[in-house]
């Protein structure tokens, strides 16, 4: 009996020794799949986007920024009076009642999102509640500060903090950040552990971008355009101002656009950047590359004479002319067919090139292929494959069987401003670290040279001599500087079918300034206006103000044009080659009735900052009158007329 007690305590001790070793075990030593259970049962995990990088234009101005929100989340399992509940949600966030409620009557439910991305009053207001299940994550908001500004190429982010649209989608991977995986404690039941009802994160931040976007000429080409639209009663209208030297993006505009603070108020349409997504045929503006690769190949020169038909020419069976009767020539020089936007001086250069040449020239100036902008959705344009009939090739030649967008116009023309290099154009001009402070700045990227420096410094003579007393694009003049550029005036293909909108036009002008140095390059171009139509009257003006505004913000010294200069540049050779012609663009009257500044003028200040204004004004000794504020809406006297003698200006602020 004995031994068996003895047995039997020996056992039991053995049994309670395997058990506090076993506990002791559990209690001390790590164990992966016990904390794992633990881990799951008392953690739950989200994941927050991080803050992304703000974005500014190249004077430091900022396009786009992140501000503090607050999303929502509930566990439905312990929310009492869950329609009550539903209703004061609904009253702070603006939501629908039942909507919420749909959300948080499941009490089977222990985690749901109710709200991402609310304002920091409303969520204080939440949280004023108390309400138990109910809890807050810091997070960030997108904000652009400047609404509609710029808005179809910064683009947008979605509620969840996705990119959607524009820069904001192209270079998403460099402004968003590592996104932040946040452990929530949990009850024994599973319930979300919540201090005063708001749980706090450090959230990572992307990097900030800097672009090479002007924020006021921005607002000044969409003021103007805005007005120019309405004037003519246009569909639409856009606009690309480059620097001529590198292609930098200075400004670039789709109008009519959005409010990117609230984009599904908007058509994807309008939502577009069209300058770099929709194509268009260039008309008349498609010329000035078809004689620039005519003079590189030694075809013709700038004084070659060209017999233009008297208004009429036959190819084949068909006649082609020019677009106004009163626009009839017989012979002109090829400088002359430029000036007088010649259909058929054009044509007939055209024909003597080939049309594996002048495929080859267009190919060249960067038409019918992407030129590697930093911007999302560029198309390539069309270019018909070869052959070309002569009708066919007569038509490219004015601007029509082909299509471009409006940036490649545009970084085209810079090619002949820069002195024949074509660039690739580009909008970012930096990204910056904000952890490391380290700064990555993005440089001018040459594609190629397309034409020589010799036959870019003809070309942009020729180009200012449109602008010239018998040119087509005198609207375009600035007062001070030299202006070189090609009007064109397009019919509008039809958008269902074959063939071409009836009365549908598009008018656009592209050129730069001053022609002498090119410092900027523009291009204007107004979709399909009701009250007139031409590039002369529609696009030209609007270059004018533009371009006025642009050199004066920028600095540029005005050319004034005495008898001393203009001897300098008749001494030119290149020049000589153009005054020794009988058929001749006279320099004198292109330039001398526009570049004189007169100092008894009002200058033009509308858009400008005070502060731009009053250093203006001190500049030319001028009293000013600031009457509202904010930016110039107008000004007595108007720009352009006479000073009082007291030197007294009156300046319009809205």
């Amino acid at each position: 009996m004995k031994s068996k007690v003895v047995t039997l305590f020996i056992a039991v001790s053995f049994l309670w020794s395997l058990l506090i070793f076993r506990a002791a075990y559990l209690q001390f030593l790590p164990q992966e799949k016990l904390s794992h259970l633990q881990t799951k049962q008392f953690q739950t995990v989200i994941t927050l986007p991080a803050r992304r990088g703000s974005i500014y234009d190249r004077n430091g101005k900022e396009l786009a920024m992140s501000s503090p929100a607050y999303s929502l989340y509930a566990d439905p399992k312990i929310i009492e009076n869950k329609k009550q509940v539903a209703k004061q949600l609904a009253k702070i966030t603006g939501g629908n009642s039942r909507d919420i409620y749909l959300k948080i009557k499941d009490p089977n439910k222990r985690f749901i999102w109710l709200d991402r991305i609310i304002n920091a009053s409303a969520g204080e207001e939440i949280r004023n509640l108390k309400i138990r299940g109910l809890g807050l994550v810091e997070e960030w908001k997108r904000v652009y500060p400047n609404d509609t500004l710029l808005s179809s190429t910064i683009g947008f982010v979605g509620k969840e903090g996705q990119a959607l649209e524009g820069i904001e989608l192209m270079h998403d991977s460099i402004l968003r950040g590592e996104k932040k995986k946040v452990s929530l404690r949990r009850d024994a039941r599973g319930r979300p552990l919540i201090q005063d009802g708001l749980l706090f994160t450090e959230t990572p931040q992307g990097k900030e971008m800097k672009l090479t976007i002007d924020a006021d000429l921005q607002y000044f080409v969409e003021a103007e355009m805005a007005t120019a639209i309405k004037k003519f009663e246009a569909d639409g209208g856009w606009a690309v101002v480059l620097d001529a030297k590198t292609s930098a993006i200075r400004a670039i505009s789709s109008l009519p656009t959005f409010d990117a603070n609230k984009p599904n108020a908007a058509s994807p349409t309008v939502r577009r950047n069209r300058c770099v997504t929709d194509t268009f045929e260039p008309g008349s503006t498609l010329k000035t590359f078809v004689l620039a690769h005519a003079i590189e190949k030694k075809i013709v020169e700038p004084n070659t004479n060209i017999f233009c038909e008297n208004g009429a020419f036959r190819i084949g069976k068909r006649v082609i002319h020019e677009a106004e009767k009163d626009h009839a020539h017989g012979t002109i020089t090829v400088s002359e067919v430029l000036a007088y936007s010649s259909n058929i001086g054009t044509s007939k250069i055209a024909l003597k090139l080939g049309d594996q040449q002048l495929k080859e020239g267009l190919t060249g100036f960067g038409f019918g292929q992407k030129l590697g902008v930093d911007l999302p959705g560029e198309a390539k344009g069309i270019t018909v494959p070869l052959p070309w009939h002569d009708h066919l090739l007569a038509n490219v030649s004015f601007g029509q069987g082909i299509t471009v967008t409006p940036l490649q116009l545009a970084n085209a023309y810079a090619a002949i401003a820069n002195g024949g290099i074509l660039n690739q154009p580009y909008i970012v001009e930096s990204v910056t670290d904000v952890e490391t402070n380290e700064t990555i700045t993005m440089k001018p990227k040459e594609i190629r040279r397309v034409i020589s420096a010799e036959t870019a410094t003809q070309m942009r003579m020729m180009l200012a001599g449109v602008t010239g007393d018998k040119g087509t694009g005198q609207a375009a003049r600035v007062a001070g500087y030299i202006v070189g550029g090609k009007t064109g005036t397009a019919q509008k293909i039809k958008t269902e079918g074959r063939g071409y909108m009836k009365n549908g036009y598009i008018a656009s002008f592209s050129g730069f300034i001053p022609a002498n140095d090119p410092q900027l390059v523009i291009f204007i171009a107004l979709d399909h206006p009701r009250k007139g139509y031409y590039g002369s009257t529609v696009a030209a003006p609007l270059f004018s103000k533009i371009a006025s505004y642009a050199v004066r913000r920028d600095g540029v010294a005005p050319e004034i044009l005495t008898e001393k200069t203009i001897s300098k540049v008749k001494q030119d050779s290149l020049a000589q080659r153009f005054l020794n012609q009988d058929k001749k663009i006279n320099i004198d009257e292109t330039t001398s009735d526009i570049a004189t500044t007169n100092e008894t003028l009002t200058p033009q200040m509308k858009a400008f900052t005070v502060r731009e204004v009053l250093s203006r004004a001190a500049s030319q000794k001028i009293e000013v009158k600031l009457v509202g504020s904010g930016r110039v809406e107008s000004t007595w006297p108007e720009a352009g007329q006479e000073l009082p003698s007291d030197r007294h200006m009156t300046v319009f602020l809205k």
